[in-house]
């Protein structure tokens, strides 16, 4: 199955994963940053396909996505879907 947004998500992670950004880079960058325990707190995990997480906010079933960096390992810039 061929999968059109793959070329794009591998820029992104490459990207994402060059920079391994410390914490107060990305907040700076994206506002609200989730270490994995947060993340799991405040969201429940539908799906990912790197660099990107299907998320529900559990306060409000709010639907959206993450991105996130593999090392060390931080999700931010949450969109509303």
């Amino acid at each position: 199955m061929y999968d059109e947004t793959e070329v794009i998500r591998r820029e992104r992670q490459a990207e994402l994963n060059a920079a391994q950004a410390v914490r107060d880079e990305l907040e700076k960058d994206y506002g609200q940053v989730w270490n994995t325990k947060e993340l799991g707190d405040e969201f429940e995990v539908l799906g990912f396909m790197a660099p990107f997480c299907v998320v529900r906010r559990k306060s409000d079933n709010t639907k959206g996505s993450v991105e996130f960096q593999h090392m060390p390992r931080f999700y931010f810039n949450f969109v509303k879907d």
